[in-house]
C-alpha cells in the first residue's frame, strides 16, 4: 500500500511525478557484491513510499538488472509505476565495454528483451544510453517514435547528449526529459544544457547526485574492490580522492549545522535547483533509502544552500567524472 508523503515535479511529455527517483544499475553492477533480497526489499520500500520512477538498463549486469526489477513487481500495479530503460551499450561476456549501437533495427531489437526480461508490454520511457555517433540522433529518435505510436513506449528520453542533440532530437519527436549527471561537483549542465532543456519543455533525472557515493559522507575506499568501477575512476584515485573527500568534510559541517545527514544535504541541493528537476538516486539498501526519502523533506534556506555551493566549490574538484575514454563518449562534454 502506498503512504508517499513526496512532493511532485514535472518531467516533459512525462507530467507531474514523484519529487524522488530510484536507480537500480547498482543492484546489479559496478559497485561491488549485491544483495538480491535486500535489493527487492529496497525497491518494495520504494514502491510502498511513493516512488514510482525507477530507473535501469538493459546492459546493467547483461539484462540482470530487468530481470530483478520484474521480479520486484510482481504483484504489484503496473500502471503505478514508470520504467526507464537506457539501451544501446554493446558488452561482452567477460563485462568488456565496446561502445553503442542506436540503430533504428538495433533500438527496436534491444526493447524486444527488455519487454520480455521485464514481463510487461510496455516501457515508459526509453532512452539511448549515450549517442552513437555513427547514427543520426533523428534516426534513433525516429525508431524510437515508431515504438511509442505502436504502444510499445510511452515516452521518448534522452541521456548524456548536448544542446544541439537535444534540439535535433526534439524536432523529431517530444522528449519527456534528459538524464545527466548533476550534482554539487558535477556542474556542465548548467552551462548551455539546461536552459536548452527548459526552453523545450524537457525535464531533467539528475543521476550522480552523490557522485558515486564520494559526497554521500560514507565512502570508505577500504571498502572499495577490484569489481568496483570507482577504483578506475579519476576522483577516485590518489591526492584526487584526498582532495574531493576534504571537500565532502567541509560540506559535513555545513550539513550538521543544518541538521541533515552529507547526503541528505547533497540530495536536497540538487532538488532545490528546479521544479523540472528530480534527482535519481542509487540506494542499494533500505537504510540508505530512508535517507534519500528524508532528504525530499529538507527544505534548506538561501543561506544554506549557498554555504552548501561555497562548501564544494566546482573548480576546487579533483579529477573528472568519468576515465578518459568514457568522457570522450559524452556528448554533453563537447
Amino acid at each position: 500500500m502506498t503512504t508517499s508523503t513526496l512532493t511532485t515535479k514535472t518531467l516533459g511529455t512525462l507530467g507531474s511525478t514523484p519529487a524522488i527517483g530510484l536507480g537500480l544499475m547498482g543492484m546489479s553492477a559496478l559497485y561491488g557484491p549485491t544483495d538480491r533480497d535486500e535489493s527487492i526489499a529496497t525497491i518494495h520500500a520504494a514502491l510502498d513510499a511513493g516512488v514510482t520512477l525507477l530507473d535501469t538498463g538493459d546492459f546493467y549486469g547483461m539484462g540482470h538488472n530487468e530481470l530483478l526489477l520484474a521480479e520486484a513487481l510482481k504483484g504489484r500495479d503496473r500502471d503505478a509505476v514508470d520504467i526507464s530503460v537506457k539501451f544501446g551499450a554493446l558488452r561482452g561476456p567477460d563485462g568488456a565495454w565496446f561502445g553503442f549501437d542506436a540503430r533504428p533495427a538495433a533500438v527496436k531489437t534491444w526493447l524486444a528483451y527488455s519487454l520480455v526480461r521485464l514481463g510487461t508490454d510496455h516501457v515508459d520511457i526509453y532512452r539511448p544510453a549515450r549517442l552513437d555517433p555513427s547514427v543520426p540522433i533523428e534516426e534513433t529518435v525516429g525508431a524510437i517514435a515508431e515504438l511509442v505510436e505502436a504502444g510499445f513506449v510511452r515516452h521518448v528520453g534522452l541521456s548524456e547528449v548536448g544542446a544541439d542533440t537535444i534540439r535535433r532530437a526534439h524536432a523529431v519527436h517530444p522528449i519527456s526529459d534528459l538524464q545527466i549527471e548533476y550534482s554539487l561537483i558535477s556542474r556542465g549542465i548548467e552551462d548551455e544544457i539546461l536552459e536548452t532543456c527548459r526552453e523545450l519543455g524537457i525535464g531533467i533525472t539528475a543521476y550522480g547526485v552523490l557522485s558515486r557515493g564520494l559526497i554521500s559522507g560514507h565512502y570508505d575506499p577500504s571498502k572499495t574492490g577490484a569489481g568496483d568501477f570507482r577504483s578506475h575512476t579519476p576522483r577516485f584515485q590518489g591526492d584526487n580522492l584526498d582532495r574531493n573527500l576534504q571537500l565532502v568534510d567541509a560540506l559535513r559541517g555545513i550539513a550538521e549545522e543544518a541538521g541533515v545527514s552529507v547526503a541528505q544535504a547533497a540530495i536536497a541541493w540538487v532538488a532545490s535547483r528546479g521544479d523540472d528537476i528530480v534527482p535519481v538516486v542509487g540506494a542499494r539498501t533500505r537504510e540508505r533509502l530512508a535517507e534519500t526519502l528524508g532528504a525530499a523533506e529538507v527544505t534548506l534556506s538561501a543561506a544554506q544552500l549557498a554555504a552548501i555551493e561555497a562548501a564544494m566549490p566546482v573548480d576546487q574538484v579533483a579529477g573528472t567524472r568519468y576515465a578518459e575514454e568514457q568522457m570522450a563518449m559524452l556528448d554533453s562534454e563537447k
